[in-house]
C-alpha cells in the first residue's frame, strides 16, 4: 500500500503545490493572530495608562462622604498626630468641617486611636473644635477612646463635650518630651575629635556629640514647661471641674480607662455605636474622614501586596533549605 501511495505522489506532480500551498496558509494565520494579539496588548497597555493619568490628575476624593438622611458623622484621628502624616491637623480640621456643614448631620464623634504627637498639630485641632462648637453649639461633639488616647491626642479630646473609654484604653500622658543620645564618651573611646562651627553661641545646643551645657539645659527645660504649661491650661478649659484635684494628672502619668473616668479624665464606658445611639440620638454612622487621593491608597496597597508576596516567596525559599 505504500508502495502505491508513493507511486501515486510521483505521478501526481501537484501535490507538493498542494502542500506549499497550505504550509504558506498556516503560516499567514499565524502572523494574523500574532498580530491580533500584539494589537490587543497594546490597546490594554494604552489604557491603562490613560487609567492611571486620569488617577494622577484627579484624587477622585475630597474626603467629603455622601450622606443620605439623618446620620451620626465620624472623623477618625488615628496615628502619630504629625504634619503630612496620617494623623496632620489640616485632614482632621477639613473631615470634622465637612461633617458639621453637612444638614444631615445630628452630632460629631471624634474616634481616637493615637499615642500624641506634635503638639502644634494637636493644638490647632483642639482650637478648631472649640470654634466650631463655638459657632454650632447645637451640634454635640464628641471622643470615642479605642486603644489608646495620650499626650496630643488627648489635647485633641480634650476640646469635646465629653470623652467616652474602653475599660482597658490608655489615657493620660499629658506631658511634654523632647529626648536624643550623647556620644561624647564613646568618641573618647574611639578617639574621636568633634570640630564643631556655628555662628550663634547655642546653635549648636542639640548637638549628641557635645557636653551638655547647664545654661542650654535650663533654657529647654523651660521651653517644655511652657509648652506643658499650654498643654494643662487647655486641658483645664475644655473638661473644667470634672478634673478631680489630684496631683499626678498632669505629670505624664497614663492610666486605664476605668481609672481615667475616676480621675476626670473622661466621662463614661462606651464605644462610637453607644454613643451614636445614646447620646446623639441616630444609630446612623456616616464615615467623614479625608481619605488621601485614590492613586496614592491604589500605590500603598500594592506596595503592601507585594511586600506580602515576597515575604511569603522569602519564607518558602528559606523553608526549602532547611
Amino acid at each position: 500500500m505504500m508502495f502505491n501511495k508513493d507511486k501515486d505522489m510521483e505521478n501526481n506532480p501537484q501535490w507538493e503545490r498542494s502542500v506549499l500551498e497550505k504550509v504558506a496558509l498556516a503560516s499567514v494565520v499565524e502572523q494574523r493572530r500574532s498580530r491580533r494579539w500584539s494589537i490587543f496588548f497594546k490597546l490594554l497597555f494604552l489604557a491603562y495608562i490613560v487609567f492611571i493619568s486620569i488617577l494622577t490628575m484627579s484624587p477622585l476624593t475630597d474626603g467629603t462622604a455622601i450622606s443620605r438622611g439623618s446620620h451620626t458623622a465620624v472623623v477618625d484621628v488615628k496615628g502619630v498626630i504629625v504634619s503630612g502624616g496620617q494623623a496632620d491637623a489640616e485632614s482632621i480640621i477639613k473631615s470634622i468641617n465637612s461633617a458639621v456643614k453637612d444638614p444631615n448631620t445630628k452630632g460629631v464623634i471624634l474616634r481616637v486611636n493615637s499615642p500624641g504627637g506634635s503638639p502644634v498639630q494637636s493644638s490647632y485641632v483642639y482650637e478648631a473644635i472649640r470654634d466650631i462648637k463655638k459657632n454650632n453649639p447645637d451640634m454635640p461633639i464628641h471622643a470615642v477612646v479605642e486603644d489608646i488616647c495620650a499626650s496630643g491626642c488627648y489635647y485633641i479630646a480634650s476640646a469635646a463635650d465629653k470623652i467616652f473609654v474602653n475599660q482597658s484604653s490608655i489615657v493620660g500622658s499629658i506631658g511634654v518630651v523632647m529626648n536624643g543620645f550623647g556620644f561624647t564618651e564613646s568618641m573618647k573611646m574611639l578617639g574621636i575629635e568633634r570640630r564643631l562651627y556655628t555662628a550663634g553661641e547655642h546653635k549648636g545646643f542639640l548637638d549628641p556629640f557635645s557636653k551638655v551645657n547647664s545654661s542650654e539645659k535650663a533654657h529647654v527645660k523651660k521651653m517644655l514647661n511652657d509648652i506643658h504649661h499650654e498643654f494643662i491650661q487647655s486641658v483645664k478649659a475644655g473638661r473644667g471641674d470634672r478634673l478631680t484635684d489630684n496631683s499626678d494628672l498632669f505629670s505624664g502619668l497614663v492610666w486605664a480607662g476605668s481609672k481615667s473616668i475616676q480621675l476626670g479624665l473622661t466621662d463614661a464606658i462606651g464605644n462610637a455605636q453607644s454613643v451614636a445611639k445614646n447620646e446623639i440620638g441616630e444609630e446612623k454612622i456616616v464615615d467623614f474622614t479625608s481619605q488621601p487621593p485614590f492613586i496614592e491608597r491604589l500605590t500603598k496597597g500594592m506596595g503592601g501586596a507585594m511586600a506580602e508576596l515576597i515575604a511569603k516567596l522569602s519564607t518558602q525559599y528559606n523553608a526549602s533549605w532547611h
